[in-house]
């Protein structure tokens, strides 16, 4: 299969070939990836693609995929729907 047929990235249809492209222009994270492609910036919030984005940092870089840079996460972790956030607000109460 050719890479520019492959998507990392489901949620804003990167391809494989886009994410290399970064790479090969100097992207050493997902973050940086992430700046320049949009990738992880979709409903999943990266649950799907991220790792295949440090799976291809890993085989360019020739390290460990323990050492490819993990963003950090940023609450909520989960989607929330509006409808939970609004109902917290007008009980007083934090939503959980």
């Amino acid at each position: 299969m050719r890479d520019e047929t492959v998507i990392l990235c489901r949620c804003e249809d990167i391809t494989r070939e886009k994410i290399r492209e970064c790479i090969e222009a100097g992207c050493r994270t997902i973050d940086e990836i992430k700046r320049v492609t949009r990738a992880g910036m979709g409903p999943c919030q990266g649950r799907t693609c991220q790792m295949l984005i440090a799976q291809e940092l890993s085989a360019y870089y020739h390290i460990p995929l323990e050492e490819v840079l993990i963003p950090t996460s940023r609450p909520p972790v989960k989607p929330v729907s509006m409808g939970i956030l609004a109902d917290a607000y007008e009980e007083g109460g934090k939503p959980q």
